[in-house]
């Protein structure tokens, strides 16, 4: 017994399930990661959501802050302790955690907490436009 796969015949495949990069899947899914994440996302004046963009599924915040924000951690400047570094000056971290506004929803980790919560959702409104 023998056979043989094409793989032209499977990209194919990929191609009409919407499964290749910036297929319709992987829009959908980057949409929703963005729509379910916002209730999550720390938000003061809105800068961090609207600097947001999810492509291939990377999800970018364009906010010099997003990191800090992500961890949630408490960074200060090492020769004044204080929030403010001196240009080229980097700042180090403290046991302390940041406190949010709307917290405990908004928080640190947001992307994992999100999944946590919507995850299965999200894979199977993927798996319906992928037809499975």
């Amino acid at each position: 017994m023998s056979f043989s796969v094409s793989l032209e015949s499977i990209e194919k495949l990929k191609k009409s399930k919407g499964l290749v990069i910036d297929g319709r899947v992987q829009r959908y899914v980057d949409a929703e990661v963005l729509r379910l994440m916002a209730p999550f996302t720390p938000f003061d004046t809105g800068q961090l959501q609207n600097n947001a963009y999810a492509k291939d599924g990377v999800v970018v915040y364009k906010m010099p802050y997003a990191r800090y924000l992500y961890y949630g951690k408490v960074m200060v400047s090492p020769s004044t302790g204080g929030p403010w570094a001196q240009s080229g000056e980097k700042k180090v971290l403290t046991g302390r955690s940041l406190r949010y506004k709307g917290a405990p929803m908004r928080g640190a980790y947001w992307f994992l907490r999100m999944k946590a919560q919507y995850g299965q959702e999200i894979l199977k409104g993927a798996g319906k436009r992928i037809g499975t």
